[in-house]
């Protein structure tokens, strides 16, 4: 069954309106059509929906059954990303959301070879990065829509993490401290993971990083790249202390 997302003022009595750009999907890509079933998320509770009538610009859909969702991971990420070139942005954010990372910070660190400068290109790439963190979670059936958010600066991410207790760097200079390490000495809360661009951290950022208590560590002999490590470290995570590799 097909998955969408609405807001809760979407959702009147025991009909849900479907808008947007879903709309023209399940019409001309789909080809669903009246007493067609869909699952439609809001805010993590699940409903079952028949298609009622479908308009030129909304979905008109009846609630057969509705349940809370079970498909999140207890651990809440967020990953810090520094922007990487090319579509590997978009790579990032769509497996991070497969995955059940919760929400994404595009970062701009002294190495970021992205720079946006331009307002309206900063507001259609965030967009964008959300549109196919939208696509990534109603193909991994999520329960909840993650999000990209604003992009950021080096100094305003260390600001937003600076109360923050579970901070983990992974960073290409340490040797000696690694990931396993660092997971037996996190808290409760979320789990902040900083990942640094394609030329890596600066030794200044580290020392900031590690000013907030970020944990700095290896993930081995081998130099991942900026589209790998964000990844790697989040499943890892959600291996360790989520529910990746659980049989339900």
């Amino acid at each position: 069954m097909n998955r969408f997302f609405v807001d809760k003022e979407q959702i009147l009595d025991n009909r849900i309106k479907i808008l947007g750009n879903d709309v023209k999907h399940i019409k001309d890509v789909l080809r669903l059509g009246m007493g067609d079933k869909v699952e439609i998320v809001c805010d993590g509770k699940i409903y079952t929906c028949k298609i009622l009538d479908l308009k030129s610009n909304m979905i008109n859909t009846i609630i057969l059954d509705n349940y809370k969702g079970k498909n999140e991971p207890p651990i809440h990420i967020a990953l810090y990303q520094s922007i990487a070139k090319g579509n590997k942005m978009d790579f990032i954010i769509q497996k991070a959301t497969e995955i059940g990372v919760e929400k994404i910070y595009p970062v701009i660190t002294e190495r970021t070879i992205v720079k946006i400068k331009n307002p309206k290109k900063e507001e259609g790439k965030v967009e964008r990065w959300n549109s196919i963190a939208e696509e990534a979670a109603k193909q991994s059936k999520r329960d909840i829509l993650p999000v990209v958010k604003n992009i950021i600066s080096f100094n305003e991410m260390v600001d937003i993490l600076k109360n923050e207790t579970n901070i983990i760097v992974p960073y290409e200079m340490e040797d000696s401290y690694g990931l396993k390490e660092a997971l037996n000495n996190v808290g409760t809360g979320e789990i902040n993971i900083i990942i640094g661009p394609e030329g890596g951290f600066e030794e200044e950022e580290i020392n900031k990083l590690r000013s907030i208590k970020g944990q700095v560590v290896t993930l081995g002999p081998r130099i991942l790249r900026t589209e790998t490590a964000g990844l790697v470290v989040s499943s890892i995570v959600l291996y360790e202390l989520g529910d990746l590799g659980v049989i339900r």
